[in-house]
């Protein structure tokens, strides 16, 4: 091989290298900003975590002077979300046995 030959391939090694290097830089950059987003995200989650502490300080406050029992209005919402998950499995799995059920249909119906 001549010296021509190996110049071009250390060219070509070289405009390799060129490119590793440059994204190498962009993905430097690009988790910089993960970074800078995921601080700007957790000071978000932190203040609204404070407020949501706040907000349920004073409804804690207004409940026990109306004689609310927050314990049991807690509990009725939980067991309302159950039951409409509940419905909404029951839903599902019979509109996935329905559509099995003419998919036989029509399998039957073929032959």
């Amino acid at each position: 091989m001549g010296i021509g030959g190996t110049a071009k391939k250390l060219q070509k090694v070289a405009e390799m290298a060129e490119d590793v290097y440059k994204r190498m830089n962009e993905l430097r950059e690009q988790i910089v900003e993960v970074r800078e987003t995921v601080g700007e995200t957790k000071e978000r989650v932190d203040r609204l975590e404070a407020e949501n502490a706040e907000q349920r300080a004073i409804l804690e406050a207004l409940a026990e002077e109306q004689g609310v029992d927050i314990d049991a209005a807690i509990a009725n919402v939980h067991i309302a979300e159950a039951e409409a998950e509940a419905i909404a499995e029951s839903e599902a799995a019979e509109s996935a046995t329905a559509s099995s059920d003419a998919g036989d249909a029509d399998e039957t119906a073929e032959k």
